[in-house]
């Protein structure tokens, strides 16, 4: 089995040797939240307000002075307080005032008794139940600390980010600026979509969905589009990538063809750092450097470029953007429902879906045939079936590990 994978590298290493040397990008800006989503904040962010800018009522019912309770006599209601209305008014000793959730809390009260655990009468309301110190209020700062820190550098901006900082009134953000990656793909059978075909030619899928992934992970797109199997045009292609963006990514050229060019330029303009990984689909994968840029050359075969983008070029672009979470994919345990069948050698991730059965468990099964150039079974999977580079055929019950999609495949 070791003629088999010879010169072939483990995933987890491909991984550590692609995020070793890679530092962040250094460049920010300033812009409008509005305009931040998905970005990535370039430093500290504090508040310039506490939250809650003021003590507040949490519910609505009645504020009192702890005091006035210990008479056992009914409260009447000196005024009422609203949100955005505080009570201003003048308060005597022996009454409560009448508070809305949200509403300050006036000076001197001790809590605030939900109304539901008062009684109303002619003189005024008699709580119910026990009332304690500090009830039902929220103490001003009590979330947010005026001066804390509410976000740290490196965190992508999102839905659970954004409002945080409206809240604030936070308006604008200083960001890392966006990945510039350039992306190219080569080989003579190609054909862009919506143009016709002609005898031997394919569309060309791999540069689209590269493209469309590099949107959902924020990158500013430098597309050069189709390049021949010209070497004079694939040096042209590299040079004018490397002079203008921080990422090269090309498809197809990396194998062991007569045509398979990109690896030999490469060798010419940068240098390789690891080709050939041992994992299946995707065993076609170059990484290394050039004279300004990282380059990635995915695999001709549609799979498996987008297996290798999603395992290796998704977490080399997240530490690029100066992510500080870890963006591996995660796995889970799952029990396969179907005969699995494999080959030991490789590490494979064959597309699955997975549900969770009556008694709560997940189940996974395959979507059908794997071949790389099957490009239907990712839109029928909902995961990676995961099995391990020695494993051989996987039979029905055993457990496997699967990695369901994040938002890049996952809609």
């Amino acid at each position: 089995m070791e003629c088999f994978t010879a010169g072939l590298i483990s995933l987890d290493e491909a991984q550590r040797k692609m995020l070793a040397d890679i530092s962040p990008v250094r460049d920010v800006e300033t812009i409008a939240i509005t305009a931040a989503a998905g970005r990535i904040t370039a430093e500290e962010v504090t508040s310039p307000i506490a939250v809650p800018p003021f003590t507040n009522s949490a519910m609505d019912g009645y504020a009192v002075r702890l005091a006035d309770l210990a008479q056992g006599t009914a409260l009447p209601i000196a005024g009422k307080a609203f949100a955005g209305a505080p009570f201003t008014g003048q308060w005597p000793p022996g009454s409560c005032v009448r508070i809305m959730t949200g509403a300050p809390v006036p000076a001197g009260a001790d809590a605030v008794i939900m109304q539901e655990q008062t009684e109303s009468g002619d003189h005024g309301i008699r709580p119910t139940a026990a009332v304690k110190a500090g009830q039902n209020i929220r103490l001003a700062g009590e979330d947010i600390q005026q001066g804390a820190c509410v976000l740290s550098a490196g965190v992508k901006l999102g839905v659970a980010e954004l409002p945080l900082l409206a809240s604030l009134g936070i308006s604008h953000i200083t960001v890392l600026r966006k990945l510039r990656v350039a992306i190219f793909s080569t080989g003579d059978e190609l054909q862009s979509v919506g143009q016709p075909l002609s005898a031997g030619q394919i569309y060309d899928t791999n540069r689209f969905a590269v493209h469309l992934m590099l949107d959902k992970l924020g990158c500013e797109v430098i597309d050069l589009g189709i390049i021949r199997d010209d070497p004079q045009a694939l040096r042209a292609a590299f040079t004018a990538a490397d002079s203008t963006a921080d990422v090269v990514i090309s498809s197809g050229g990396v194998s062991v063809g007569e045509a398979d060019y990109t690896k030999t330029q490469l060798e010419e303009q940068g240098n390789i750092t690891f080709w050939k990984l041992a994992i299946k689909p995707g065993k076609p994968f170059a990484f290394g450097r050039l004279q300004h840029s990282w380059f990635c050359g995915l695999p001709g075969n549609p799979v498996s470029a987008v297996v290798t983008f999603y395992q290796l070029v998704q977490p080399l672009l997240a530490k690029l953007t100066g992510q500080k979470t870890d963006c591996l994919p995660m796995r889970q345990r799952a029990r396969t429902v179907q005969r699995l069948r494999k080959t030991p050698g490789r590490l494979d991730f064959q597309r699955g879906i997975v549900n969770r059965n009556a008694e709560g468990e997940l189940e996974v099964h395959s979507t059908g045939h794997q071949g790389s150039h099957v490009f239907s079974s990712f839109s029928l999977a909902n995961c990676f079936i995961v099995l391990e580079r020695e494993r051989g055929t996987v039979e029905v019950g055993e457990w496997v590990e699967i990695e369901p999609f994040n938002a890049l495949l996952g809609g």
